[in-house]
């Protein structure tokens, strides 16, 4: 074509096309190695899962199953058993079923146990969690009615109690999962919720969010066990199954048989629900809990990492990247702080050992660029002009490949004629 000609609308079609049969050929859910420091990082697959786990997953979803068949009785089955025994065993709970988050085990339970009745919740506890979802708008769609009571930050027993009519249908209490509230602030205990429900004859529902099997502490923080929770005597207790838990994404119910019976009848069960590969990974997870090996899950492995063991993994890395890279870039180790994540434990920090990268000749900001742009990508953090790698969330096994990722970013930044993002 002369310069100045436009082109013809055809051309243009057919190069839009082929650009956009390339993308679609280019795999989109990819990994990445995960070195910004947050364990349970939401954007990025939440907890990662084991090699055993996955091996089980891929055993049940390559050939048929039992999914929904009883081999004992030689008949049809429910897709509850598998993992709701197990459920049972690790939390004490009388009944248990798993669907497909814990904001469809949430709204399955409002709607099976407050359908058209008022559910009381403190005003310091109507959570705004990830993708603007909030407990108002879960309620309003399970066709409950919401009673607020107290105030933002502190409210009293006598305000569930005040609030109690005869439409009351359920007492509700929600885990504060991505804040904190600090300084003149008060909250009604679960075992003061439910010694309230007995004497009025109302159940009482707690959201855990995370849903910690075991009592843990970090950084001065307190996340009680899903079984002391249910040892209160709850009604009905729900949490996530890929956050404090390590498994796959799955909302897990576990409470009384009368209303996890209710909920498993309930028409929005079917629509919750979760496929073989969530039941086969979450098998495998509980069990590690019930055999006393949650520490082979890697969300823990990462948690429980010594200060020693990380800064000797980062001058490790830091030595490889030394020996390759150019005088004009500075490679240093730094102490820090992780996070939890996911909306487990707000505010509260790990300390942990980093790894800061600055070039001389370049732009920091073209080389994490480059670096998200790779063949495995890597997530880092840009700050004050750093990259900034955290060895808690990088496998051991990744570290080779890590290397070789930042090494092939700078010779993509150095390269490139617009060093700008």
């Amino acid at each position: 074509m002369r310069e100045g000609e436009s082109v013809p609308p055809f051309t243009r079609i057919v190069d839009l096309v082929l650009r956009r049969a390339e993308d679609l050929r280019r795999p989109h859910l990819r990994p990445v190695i995960n070195a910004t420091g947050v364990v349970i990082h939401t954007n990025l697959g939440r907890s990662p899962l084991s090699t055993d786990v996955m091996e089980y997953v891929t055993s049940v979803a390559t050939q048929y199953s039992t999914l929904e068949y009883d081999l004992d009785r030689g008949a049809r089955g429910s897709r509850h058993d598998h993992v709701s025994r197990l459920v049972e065993a690790v939390t004490g709970a009388e009944a248990a079923m798993v669907v497909n988050n814990n904001a469809a085990a949430v709204l399955l339970a409002l709607s099976a146990m407050a359908q058209g009745r008022e559910v009381v919740v403190s005003r310091g506890e109507l959570v705004e969690i990830g993708g603007a979802f909030r407990i108002p708008e879960v309620m309003a769609l399970s066709g409950a009615h919401l009673r607020e009571v107290g105030s933002t930050n502190k409210t009293h027993l006598r305000d569930y109690e005040a609030a109690i009519t005869g439409q009351t249908g359920l007492l509700l209490k929600v885990h504060q999962s991505n804040f904190r509230m600090i300084g003149f602030t008060e909250s009604v205990s679960t075992e003061e919720l439910v010694r309230l429900g007995r004497a009025k004859d109302v159940p009482v529902l707690e959201d855990l969010g995370s849903g910690v099997l075991f009592p843990f502490q970090l950084d001065g923080v307190d996340e009680p066990s899903v079984a002391m929770v249910v040892a209160t005597g709850i009604d009905v207790a729900t949490f996530s199954g890929d956050k404090l838990l390590g498994g796959p994404q799955a909302g897990i119910i576990a409470g009384r048989r009368d209303w996890i019976t209710a909920m498993k009848k309930h028409p929005l069960a079917r629509a919750v629900r979760v496929d073989k590969m969530t039941l086969a990974a979450l098998e495998v997870v509980i069990r590690a809990y019930l055999e006393g090996n949650q520490g082979a899950l890697p969300l823990w492995q990462m948690i429980e990492q010594s200060q020693a063991v990380l800064e000797q993994r980062a001058n490790d890395v830091m030595g490889a990247l030394r020996r390759s890279l150019p005088a004009s870039v500075t490679v240093s180790v730094h102490h820090d702080v992780s996070e939890v994540g996911g909306g487990s434990l707000p505010g509260s920090r790990l300390p942990t050992v980093t790894l800061h990268v600055k070039t001389q000749e370049g732009s920091q900001a073209a080389w994490e660029r480059a670096l998200r742009r790779a063949t495995i990508p890597v997530v880092c953090r840009l700050h004050q002009d750093q990259l900034i790698f955290d060895l808690r969330t990088i496998f051991p096994s990744q570290e080779p490949r890590l290397v070789d990722t930042i090494l092939e970013g700078y010779r993509l930044m150095i390269a490139s004629d617009d060093w700008s993002v």
